[in-house]
């Protein structure tokens, strides 16, 4: 017994030696990355949820008398949302192009602040064209935001590590989808009329003001990367360093030479894996927006009340809440098979999908709801964790690039699936049910091909 313990004891000093020669123990390494978790996850939790809700915060206003005091035909509403994406999609590469050369703490800061400011400049609108003008804006600034999370997750934590981080990223929006509703409707409820200023305008301002606020604070807590975070001590530093480039995450140390904007973009993009990684995405993006109409869907099930519908969504984003957290630290484990880890939500969900396709009793089809999106839910934050550990091994340049590109492609299937529910299909939805169980079965080859593909491509054994 006693030659165990000291055994234990003695394996708590042993020092680990990266290729540069720089040598320290496990339990430092340990604390340096709790130091790491501590200083970013809670920070980009709540810019995160506070970009989810100021994205979507205006589905809120619409049904809170947005609609009728601007006169807002179905029509218009839609484009409204549509133009949204639209600059968010084309800045999302541009804009980690710049952050990979600045530091996080000043770029994401400052666009929060701007994105901030012109939410609460919505509540000003007077008509279609300002609410138009306004969102094209908002998509531009806000751009910046979700792919230059992505860069700086991965290029803080080894490959084996991404999982868990990226669904911590993505439960902000999952809890955002829960509570949102009920956060939006205290607001405009609780303000309408104050001080001659309607509930919907004051959600906007409340909100923007949220946003605002946390970016000041975010600026002295968010960390920059690796070689320049004044977050933490030189020691510290070195340590963070060298331990990615031991694990095949490439990174830079203190001046060294940058690649050029053109050549990262072009090896960007004709990055094969780029591309299968994208259309994977697409699919899991484009099946999720499944989530616009949650309310819409449970309401068709027989919840003919809207604010039973509207608390009958909860327990399908706290399912999705845990089989995300469940999913994260289990992919974790075996980093070496997330391809296989997405392909087999993604079957769930696809399972699913068809059964809501031919069963149409109400409680049946809630309960095949609540799963699918726990399956959707869980494989978009584990694919996210696929793509940072699949682009570890490229420079941080091209790396900024090709997560941009998949965050920004993915994006675009927000548009489409936009169009998926008409409301003369209720209560059946058989088309948005069929579209989806296919791009489901197309997502399932993509992932288990790219499993196979990108590990041969690594020759590491796993990535």
């Amino acid at each position: 017994m006693d030659t165990d313990t000291k055994d234990i004891d003695v394996t708590k000093h042993l020092e680990v030696t990266g290729e540069h020669g720089i040598t320290w123990t496990p339990e430092e390494e340990k604390k340096l990355v709790r130091k790491i978790d501590l200083l970013l996850l809670p920070t980009i939790w709540l810019m995160y949820l506070l970009s989810y809700m100021d994205r979507t915060n205006i589905g809120n206003a619409r049904i809170a008398g947005m609609a009728d005091d601007l006169k807002l035909t179905s029509n218009q509403y839609s484009i409204a949302l549509v133009v949204f994406f639209v600059g968010y999609v084309v800045f999302e590469p541009p804009s980690n192009m710049i952050l990979v050369r600045t530091r996080p703490s000043y770029y994401l800061p400052a666009i929060m602040v701007l994105w901030g400011a012109l939410t609460m400049c919505m509540a000003l609108v007077k008509d279609y064209s300002h609410l138009v003008i306004l969102r094209i804006f908002v998509g531009i600034i806000e751009s910046g935001f979700a792919p230059g999370i992505l860069l700086i997750i991965s290029s803080w934590y080894k490959r084996e590590e991404q999982s868990k981080r990226f669904a911590v990223y993505m439960s902000a929006a999952i809890l955002s989808g829960a509570f949102g509703g009920l956060l939006a409707g205290a607001i405009t409820g609780g303000l309408e009329g104050k001080y001659g200023i309607r509930g919907w305008r004051w959600l906007f301002i409340v909100e923007g003001a949220a946003t605002v606020g946390w970016a000041l604070v975010a600026g002295f807590i968010l960390l920059d990367f690796p070689a320049n975070s004044k977050g933490l001590t030189e020691r510290e530093r070195e340590i963070a360093i060298v331990r990615l480039q031991d694990g095949g995450v490439m990174t830079y140390t203190e001046g060294d030479e940058r690649m050029g904007k053109r050549k990262s973009f072009w090896l960007a993009i004709t990055d094969w894996r780029v591309g299968g990684l994208i259309l994977g995405y697409m699919v899991i993006v484009g099946s999720s927006t499944l989530s616009y109409f949650y309310p819409t869907l449970v309401k068709g099930l027989g919840y003919t009340s809207t604010v039973q519908a509207q608390y009958m969504t909860v327990p399908i984003y706290a399912v999705a809440f845990v089989c995300t957290a469940i999913t994260g630290i289990f992919a974790d484990k075996i980093p070496q098979h997330r391809g296989l880890v997405i392909a087999g939500w993604l079957t769930f969900s696809l399972v699913t999908s068809i059964l809501v396709c031919t069963i149409y009793n109400f409680t049946a089809r809630y309960v095949l709801l609540v799963l699918m999106a726990a399956g959707l839910w869980a494989s978009n934050a584990t694919a996210l964790s696929f793509a940072g550990s699949t682009f570890g091994n490229l420079q941080p340049e091209v790396r900024a690039i090709a997560l941009a590109l998949v965050n920004a492609m993915g994006n675009l299937a927000q548009i489409y699936g936009a169009y998926l529910f008409p409301s003369e299909e209720a209560p059946k939805y058989l088309k948005g049910f069929g579209v989806i169980s296919g791009m489901l079965g197309f997502g399932v080859c993509i992932y288990a091909a790219m499993h196979v593909l990108t590990r041969r491509k690594d020759g590491l054994g796993w990535i």
